[in-house]
């Protein structure tokens, strides 16, 4: 990335639209200039720091992190920031890894070593499947595998590795013996000992999705019914600064409960019983923006033009990388985020 690109003043100055358009060319930049050498695949993080740009490169190759950026590569492909020859010839480097990579009935690691496909701990007992992590890279995947529909010799061997991959995961063993709620992780050190359920409402609806979609291991619908909708903190329907919450934990929790399952889940007209997806996540941003705007602990900055609370990673002064709550500039109160992006030009 160059020096002038990370200039905050410089962006924010800019219009609307070349703002919107800059951050999302640097979003593909980081998995495409910023990917892990060996692999291609995406680094867990990478960050630039000081006036010289210090490169602090993370080691670990993040499965979930990959999936993102596969779909980013769709999008730079359809708006000519990148050639669709260069990204299928990425693609086929990012398979070769993953297919030689270290699967646990057919669920990666969060994290692996890119050039040796073994896995990294994340935590001592979290050592092997991350079912979800898993699901985040087979929505990429599966996108990737309709996009690149061409006739040709390499399309069809990114297809059918693909295909590989999507039918290899064994969704209804993490079930754990055929319980009614699928399980995040599973170690052949430790079994089951994580033990954690994967119950809504949060940004693991893809993962119920792919795992009720497999053609080959597919879960049964009572499993979403009774696990994931079933969770603590899935029917919500209070109001929160005046605006409904029909599902979700109280205040909605962070914005990526609305971003990483709908990826490649388009929310238009997707209902059930428990709700109308696109009217939640719009609710679910409004809700956010609300809550900044009132800012009822007094944190500094928040506001009109300084909102959008998720997780992320940011540089200290000290060259650090912590976990923090950042925000999403804003110059006029949008109806939603998904309202303001366009459809790839």
């Amino acid at each position: 990335m160059q020096k002038e690109d990370r200039n905050p003043k410089a962006l924010a100055a800019l219009p609307d639209e070349a703002l919107i358009d800059a951050v999302q060319r640097q979003t593909f930049r980081y998995f495409w200039d910023g990917a892990d050498a060996a692999s291609g695949l995406a680094l867990d993080r990478r960050t630039l720091v000081g006036a010289t740009g210090e490169d602090l490169a993370d080691e670990r190759v993040a499965i979930g992190g990959t999936g993102f950026g596969i779909m980013a590569m769709i999008v730079a492909v359809e708006r000519g920031w990148t050639a669709r020859d260069a990204a299928l010839e990425r693609l086929g480097r990012m398979m070769e890894a993953l297919l030689r990579a270290r699967r646990y009935h057919g669920a990666f690691p969060h994290f692996m070593d890119g050039a040796s496909g073994e896995t990294i701990p994340m935590s001592p007992k979290d050592d092997a499947g991350d079912l979800v992590e898993t699901s985040f890279l087979c929505m990429g995947l599966l996108c990737a595998r309709q996009y690149f529909s061409e006739d040709t010799a390499v399309a069809r061997r990114l297809r059918s590795d693909i295909d590989t991959l999507w039918h290899g995961v064994e969704w209804n063993w993490f079930t754990q013996g055929g319980r009614d709620v699928l399980y995040w992780h599973w170690s052949p050190n430790h079994g089951w000992a994580m033990n954690h359920e994967v119950r809504g409402w949060n940004e693991c609806l893809i993962t119920y999705l792919m795992a009720a979609a497999s053609p080959r291991h597919a879960i049964d619908p009572k499993v979403y019914h009774r696990g994931f909708a079933a969770g603590p903190d899935f029917l919500n329907g209070r109001s929160y600064h005046g605006i409904e919450l029909p599902l979700g934990p109280p205040n909605g929790g962070p914005l990526f409960f609305t971003h990483y399952s709908f990826c490649g889940l388009d929310p238009h007209g997707l209902k059930d019983r428990y709700a109308d997806y696109w009217d939640l996540n719009c609710r679910h941003v409004r809700v956010n923006h609300a809550h900044c705007v009132a800012n009822p602990r007094g944190h500094k900055g928040y506001g009109e033009s300084c909102w959008g609370l998720t997780p992320a990673t940011t540089p200290t002064a000290t060259s650090r990388t912590i976990r923090t709550t950042t925000t999403a500039p804003s110059r006029r109160r949008p109806r939603c985020p998904a309202c303001r992006t366009r459809p790839p030009r």
